[in-house]
């Protein structure tokens, strides 16, 4: 499967701490292996770790990372999700196979992302979240494979129609 990888750019430590980890934890979710956050944020670090430590899975974190080096250097599609890119559906079509790094801005991001992505992908023309527009973005892209998968935690949950069922296997 290929390597799927995300950066976010304009994360505030004070401001954004709940929105970036929700960014991170819903691309581990879906399917990417690692995360790149532009600004240094310990705390955010030990957070995702301690997810993956708990739920499994072979993700990394990785924050205070320069930006324009890390989509410069990337050695795949770098796509960048944004309200004004083509359709995620034509996109998705052109990236399978490919190792991507998927960019998302916490804040307005500089007009050179936009220049320097091999692609500006646009997910619905509304208004709306980045930890949407990701979520989606990964889903038709791994095609749904990542949501139920196995990652070898020593917490699983169990699906259950009528409460939460966490299952402690350690």
């Amino acid at each position: 499967m290929p390597e799927i990888q995300v950066l976010r750019i304009g994360h505030r430590p004070d401001r954004d701490k709940r929105v970036t980890t929700h960014t991170a934890l819903a691309a581990r979710a879906l399917g990417a292996r690692r995360v790149l956050v532009d600004s240094r944020d310990p705390k955010l670090e030990e957070n995702v770790r301690g997810v993956v430590e708990r739920f499994g899975g072979d993700f990394s974190i990785e924050t205070g990372v320069q930006w324009r080096k890390a989509m410069r250097e990337f050695e795949g599609k770098v796509v960048h999700l944004t309200m004004y890119g083509m359709r995620v559906d034509e996109a998705v079509d052109a990236l399978r196979g490919e190792d991507v790094l998927v960019v998302v801005g916490a804040e307005k991001v500089p007009p050179e992302v936009y220049q320097a992505a091999d692609l500006n992908v646009s997910v619905g023309n509304q208004p709306h979240s980045e930890i949407a527009a990701l979520a989606i973005f990964l889903d038709r892209l791994t095609g749904g494979e990542a949501l139920y998968s196995e990652r070898g935690g020593r917490m699983k949950v169990v699906p259950d129609g009528r409460g939460k069922n966490v299952v402690d296997l350690s």
